[in-house]
């Protein structure tokens, strides 16, 4: 059989439990590939040596000479993302600080990986502490976009976009807290699903009723792909009490409606609000205007919220929880000279932070969801650019404007992808094309109704279907 890198997971996973590619074969391609190209893209780390992976391998082969399969990913290699806990490697976070953090325990959606039946090879890189959607950090250096190495890969998920657009995994794990799981995918043009509130549970956390804006999620190469990896992560679990218990079981198969019964509401740069760089609104008009031409009702709208208000708000509950999580970092002896400037700022700009005014931003996120959900009766999903820029410097730390219009913090570049978040909704990047230059790629970003994953899926199985051409197109492969 051809290289087991060129299959796509689902077809990889069918491959290997037909013995037509022992789970050895696929270890030993996936670390050939892995040992040219992550040199020069830096999308996985504290890679775990060959030989203990290759027994893990024979031990999976062993299992389907005796007629028993764990699952989907029987035999897959897996980096996980390191803001997850993987048994036997550490969990940095990007942090010198916690360059030596031994887990005690796997991430709930990593176990559930690990049950289906992947192989855990090393971690992928992401920022430091996942803050700022560009993967750099002073523990591992910054990992390169897959399109052009001289350009940042996004984040916080970059390392499991890159590695994923450059075949040297499956499909990949992410989280997203602020696009995490959007900007890497739309950077790498490749899909990235962040799921509703609650849909895939993060445990174990050391709190679990308000700390519900980050979640994990899946990232692929197709939508089928997407799906599994969903349906592997998913379910409600009694330690996590949001987790979601309705719904589907499995994403799998995807049921396709006919594009003309779909009606999508396009948000744009929300009348002007949002600064957006040159060229990214139309690359994302003409995507959304295939869908159109094969019979959707696309619809220019109006955001129907006032956007500086949710932002106030945001920035609320953003300082509350990011400060407590920094904080625990800083509480070891020195750490505070270890730690980037823009954690310091989220940590040091909420000590002054009141429940009252912790209060009236959640008053105000209420008032948005309900804002969010009115649109959504109209429309079956809401549409925006996944970034407002396309992939920028390598050596920039974050874009000081955008357009002529200066950004006032470290984030607010990114400020398109917070809506899904705050209002705890599904949110796809989809690829969307490529800058005027056909060199940087750009995603479009699709937001769900509550629980609205398997729907995201179908629209997007559809899209999939009408813009095959962008989305197979694959990075330059470096020799």
């Amino acid at each position: 059989m051809a290289d087991p890198t060129e299959l796509d997971a689902d077809a990889l996973s069918r491959a290997i439990h037909a013995r037509k590619l022992s789970c050895r074969e696929v270890m030993q391609a996936y670390l050939a590939r892995i040992d040219r190209l992550n040199p020069r893209f830096n999308a996985i780390v504290n890679l775990a040596p060959p030989e203990p992976l290759l027994e893990q391998a024979d031990e999976r082969d062993a299992e389907l000479a005796r007629g028993e399969s764990r699952g989907w990913m029987h035999g897959m290699p897996q980096a996980i993302k390191d803001t997850a806990h993987a048994l036997g490697f550490p969990s940095t976070l990007g942090s010198r600080v916690l360059e030596q953090a031994t887990p005690a325990v796997d991430s709930l959606y990593v176990a559930r990986m690990k049950a289906a039946g992947c192989i855990v090879i090393g971690k992928t890189n992401m920022p430091e502490f996942g803050l700022g959607s560009h993967t750099f950090n002073e523990l591992f250096g910054p990992t390169a976009n897959a399109w052009d190495p001289q350009r940042s890969a996004g984040g916080s998920s970059g390392g499991a976009a890159v590695a994923l657009a450059h075949r040297l995994l499956p499909v990949a794990d992410g989280s997203d807290f602020m696009g995490s799981l959007r900007n890497p995918a739309a950077w790498n043009n490749v899909f990235g699903l962040r799921p509703s509130q609650g849909r895939v549970p993060g445990w174990p956390k050391p709190e679990i009723w308000v700390n519900q804006l980050a979640t994990d999620g899946p990232m692929a190469r197709n939508v089928r792909d997407l799906a599994q990896l969903l349906s592997v992560q998913a379910g409600h679990d009694a330690r996590v009490p949001l987790s979601i218990a309705q719904g589907p079981q499995s994403f799998v198969p995807i049921r396709l409606p006919e594009p003309a019964q779909l009606r999508v509401g396009w948000l744009g740069d929300l009348g002007g609000y949002l600064a957006i760089e040159p060229g990214v609104l139309p690359v994302c008009e003409q995507a959304l205007g295939v869908l159109a031409s094969a019979g959707t009702h696309v619809e220019e709208v109006a955001p129907g919220f006032e956007p500086e208000a949710v932002w106030q708000a945001w920035l609320v509950w953003r300082r509350a929880l990011v400060a407590s999580a920094v904080g625990a970092v800083l509480a070891q002896p020195g750490a505070r000279g270890s730690v980037k400037p823009e954690a310091l700022w989220e940590h040091d700009s909420a000590a002054d932070l009141s429940f009252s005014q912790f209060m009236h931003a959640s008053q105000a996120r209420s008032a948005f969801h309900g804002q969010m959900l009115a649109l959504l009766e109209r429309f079956d999903v809401l549409a925006l650019p996944s970034a407002q820029v396309w992939p920028f410097d390598i050596r920039e730390r974050w874009p000081r404007e955008i357009a002529g219009r200066p950004m006032d913090t470290y984030h607010r570049w990114m400020e398109v992808t917070l809506y899904a978040t705050f209002a705890g909704l599904p949110a796809m990047s989809v690829p969307a094309g490529f800058d005027p230059a056909e060199r940087l790629p750009m995603g479009l970003q699709l937001i769900g109704k509550p629980g609205g994953e398997a729907e995201l899926l179908q629209l997007a199985a559809i899209y999939e279907q009408l813009m095959g051409d962008v989305i197979r197109r694959r990075p330059p492969d470096p020799h």
